[in-house]
């Protein structure tokens, strides 16, 4: 069953990793690199109401298991329309609307599978008698191994800067459309109305803003989330535009810039197996700072960084990745797990989500692409002018998270106690 359970995380997440670091660099040789932001806010806003319906579905008619093979078999068909509108232009421009639509019709399929594949990994670890603490964590991480592999073959097989990108996406899809329905059947409680829309979008959670600990955490979730997306997005096609210089053209990352950025996910695979001791040593709320500070060094050591002789700071800033990502996410959920009652503990787990990934994420991803239109891809710059506005749109988003940092640290109260 563990091998069953790895086998579908690593599908779940190599469909993500086909496309997501690598889009950004597609759309910008389209010719649309001024509408990045609102391909990876997208992915925010379905998140805010996708995962909760598909979740009341999967909890009362149809189960989880089924649920997931039918989502992953409309992404992928969206996604096919997505890649068939990008072939299609000729040589001409991209059908930009067209485009758009089908891809965030296809990723508002996907988003709720993340938690689908959850209920039914967790379903078939208790039904095998496992512990689910125990087992899952190991199974997730080849999730991420997934995503990386998804993102090497893109790039090495030339297809970050084409559409392509988004057909192997839709292929591993399909596979995990098929290979779903062989996974063990999910239970559903076809009378259950015990939990309201209220409950199931993790609205009943909101009375935790009459804590003021708690709502600060919130607050400062959100302001974190805002970073969450941002490189994503612009990491590759920044690094790809260094092409322009001839001092860097050519250059192993430049040509590679996806594989580049994959050291950001194997720095995060690495940092889960960290979080036990830092928690244990340093506590909740010094962990959450050290990754808010990480994010500082993600977005500063971008700017500093180039292709040539200053490659290791785009090395470092990936390796700071996994600590900016995973200290935060993991360390938040625990404290959420920690300091709300069991009746609301999936609610606030909700929120927690929704304040990160769900607002955060979409306002971030439409900040920087306000910020960096501006310095990057405005009408008339030069190559000069677009490198100096690529720098200084890092060094926007690092000082962005050193204020939060600063802020949380003398905002946020919590007591740690050494162990």
């Amino acid at each position: 069953m563990k091998t069953r359970l790895t086998i579908m995380n690593f599908l779940q997440f190599a469909v993500w990793g086909a496309y997501l670091t690598s889009m950004g660099a597609y759309l910008s040789k389209a010719g649309l690199g001024t509408d990045i932001g609102n391909y990876y806010a997208m992915q925010g806003v379905v998140s805010l109401f996708m995962p909760p319906l598909m979740g009341i579905v999967a909890d009362r008619w149809v189960p989880a298991q089924r649920l997931l093979s039918f989502c992953h078999f409309m992404a992928a068909v969206f996604m096919g329309v997505a890649a068939w509108t990008g072939f299609s232009c000729e040589g001409g421009e991209v059908n930009g609307p067209m485009l758009f639509g089908a891809y965030s019709l296809s990723v508002a399929f996907y988003m709720p599978t993340l938690a689908l594949s959850n209920s039914v990994a967790y379903t078939a670890l208790d039904k095998a008698g496992l512990d689910t603490v125990k087992a899952f964590p190991p199974i997730r991480v080849f999730g991420t191994i997934g995503f990386i592999c998804a993102m090497l073959f893109v790039d090495f097989t030339g297809f970050q800067n084409t559409p392509m990108q988004f057909v192997v996406s839709g292929a591993i899809s399909i596979a995990l459309c098929l290979y779903a329905l062989t996974l063990p059947q999910c239970p559903v409680e076809r009378n259950n109305a015990s939990q309201s829309l209220v409950e199931a979008f993790g609205l009943k959670a909101f009375v935790l803003f009459k804590d003021k600990k708690m709502a600060f955490f919130f607050v400062f979730s959100f302001l974190l989330g805002v970073s969450l997306q941002i490189t994503n997005g612009y990491a590759n096609p920044y690094i790809q535009s260094f092409d322009s210089n001839p001092e860097y053209q050519g250059l192993f990352f430049v040509e590679h810039s996806n594989f580049l950025v994959s050291l950001s996910q194997m720095s995060e695979t690495l940092c889960i197996l960290l979080i036990p001791f830092f928690l244990k040593r340093f506590g909740i709320k010094n962990v959450m700072l050290i990754a808010m500070f990480a994010w500082v060094g993600r977005f500063a050591f971008l700017g500093l960084g180039n292709p040539g002789n200053g490659v290791w700071l785009f090395i470092l800033s990936c390796i700071v990745y996994g600590v900016a990502f995973d200290f935060f996410n993991v360390s938040g959920s625990l404290f959420v797990d920690k300091e709300t009652d069991v009746s609301m503990r999936s609610s606030a787990q909700g929120l927690f989500m929704l304040m990160t990934n769900g607002l955060g994420a979409t306002v971030g991803s439409l900040s920087a692409k306000a910020v960096i239109n501006h310095y990057v891809y405005a009408d008339g710059l030069t190559p000069l002018e677009q490198a100096a506005g690529w720098q200084a749109s890092w060094y926007i988003f690092a000082a962005y998270a050193a204020v939060v940092g600063v802020a949380f640290a003398i905002l946020f109260e919590y007591k740690h106690e050494a162990k």
